[in-house]
């Protein structure tokens, strides 16, 4: 009995592959004190019912219950944290005039730990409560604010990888919002990663400090190379921006005289343990150093229809073998939901997939093999978050973290039109929902994937904690 901290019974789907979902229907799912799955035990297997009468009865065994599903926590790879105060505002103007006029403004607010507090504080609520266990998030310039978020992560029980964002050169960042100087700028990333690394002792889920230029654009060369020598002596992660709109591009390529990847890479920037926002403008040559080096990107598809000034070949990408995962980029990306963004995802490659000028014949229009299923969107959101960041989380198996959300389809405000359609999907019962009959367990997970609204997720685990939970049934 004292052998696991908990037991849950119930369906789960997790990622197989990149292209494939698995369907774990009424296992069980044994959980040590870590917070670390230990075992994942299937119903014909030998000890399965020796578990559950070892467990039933006790306030370590959790069954699900009917029309309740387990999804693994969501990974956000792209959060500005400061920028919730403004999240959907401003999304009809051009990425440069949007920083200078809303949202340098704002972030420079951050140095006051009061404000930093209220917005950190009800942002990282928000995320737990849309199913998102971890985040890598943008903080501001304000080395103390930026700690203040990690602080906050931390004590919500959210896994996190905070980064106190470098903004140093004068031709770029407005004088009312920049480092004071480079070298103030590297000494208070070396700060903060130190305090961060001191924080993370006492932290089951993780948090982590992040070597954040805001983007080549904001810094100077000689706070790149030192922010890759720092990235380097304490082996932390990398975010970035890179090649994200025609402006910024074009901008890298006039400055450094090529394009950002590579120039990123002279710096020491690009690594096993980096993330680089959004990427759309990668060419060939770009894409195989960021596979070369380990590079990952975090794909923000609500956030690149407003900015980006494009939509990113995330299935050419892939089949480059870059490690890719998705982001909301708040508030580039106005919602703070992963199921909004893999939704988007999958509309967005169909759109490059099939061209969007109608004047251009469909044979020439779009863009072959570009499309997502739904399946492809979730790993994204999952297992390719877990793999972009280079941690045992987004699967639901054994050797990983207990992330997981709990879905609930029978909510009388948000129920999903879930009923017993004998499609040939579920042959002699197969894959069907074994408790209630009802259409066969993929069909669920996709309605489950675009139809769920926050009210669905009814508990929120982390590392073995629950962190989130809605208790009335009659929302």
């Amino acid at each position: 009995m004292d052998k696991y901290m908990l037991l849950f019974q119930g369906t789960a789907f997790s990622s197989k592959s990149p292209k494939e979902i698995e369907i774990l229907a009424d296992y069980l799912f044994a959980i040590n004190a870590d917070g670390i799955i230990e075992k994942v035990v299937a119903p014909q297997d030998e000890e399965y019912q020796a578990l559950i009468e070892a467990y039933q009865g006790t306030d370590r065994f959790h069954r699900l219950d009917e029309g309740q599903y387990l999804l693994p926590g969501f990974i956000d790879l792209h959060v500005h944290a400061p920028q919730w105060a403004q999240s959907g505002t401003a999304l009809d103007i051009p990425l440069y005039d949007w920083l200078n006029t809303y949202t340098f403004p704002l972030e420079s607010k951050f140095a006051d730990l009061d404000f930093a507090k209220l917005v950190y504080e009800d942002l990282v609520s928000t995320l737990l409560a849309n199913g998102t266990t971890t985040v890598l998030y943008f903080a501001t310039v304000h080395k103390e604010a930026s700690l203040l978020l990690a602080e906050i992560c931390a004590r919500q029980g959210q896994r996190a990888l905070v980064g106190k964002v470098v903004m140093d050169d004068a031709e770029q960042t407005p004088h009312y919002y920049r480092d004071a100087s480079t070298a103030t700028a590297l000494q208070d990333t070396e700060d903060f990663i130190v305090a961060v690394q001191e924080l993370a002792k006492n932290v089951k889920q993780g948090v982590y400090p992040v070597v954040t230029p805001r983007f080549i654009p904001s810094c100077t060369d000689e706070a790149l190379e030192g922010l890759g020598k720092l990235a380097a002596k304490y082996d932390a992660h990398v975010q970035s921006h890179c090649s994200e709109s025609d402006w910024a591009h074009r901008f890298v390529q006039d400055r450094c005289h090529k394009n950002d990847a590579f120039a990123l890479h002279d710096f020491g920037l690009l690594r096993d343990k980096a993330v680089m926002a959004h990427c759309n403008f990668l060419d060939d040559a770009d894409a195989d150093l960021f596979a070369e080096t380990g590079t990952a990107i975090a794909h923000c598809p609500i956030s690149n229809a407003y900015f980006s000034n494009s939509v990113i070949p995330t299935a050419r990408f892939q089949a480059k073998g870059i490690d890719i995962g998705l982001g909301t980029d708040i508030s580039g990306g106005f919602s703070p939901s992963l199921f909004d963004n893999v939704r988007q995802a999958v509309i967005s490659s169909r759109m490059l997939e099939d061209g969007v000028n109608p004047a251009i014949s469909p044979e020439e229009r779009g863009v072959p093999n570009s499309r997502l299923t739904v399946d492809e969107a979730f790993y994204l959101a999952t297992a390719g978050g877990g793999e972009s960041l280079s941690l045992p989380i987004g699967r639901i198996q054994p050797s990983y973290a207990w992330d997981v959300q709990i879905i609930d389809t029978t909510l009388p405000s948000a129920k999903l039109p879930i009923f017993n359609t004998d499609n040939n999907n579920a042959k002699n019962g197969e894959n069907r929902d074994i408790n209630t009959n009802r259409e066969d367990l993929h069909g669920i997970f996709q309605k489950i994937m675009y139809l769920s609204r926050p009210e669905n997720i009814r508990e929120v685990w982390v590392q073995g904690e629950k962190v989130h939970s809605r208790d009335s049934k009659t929302l």
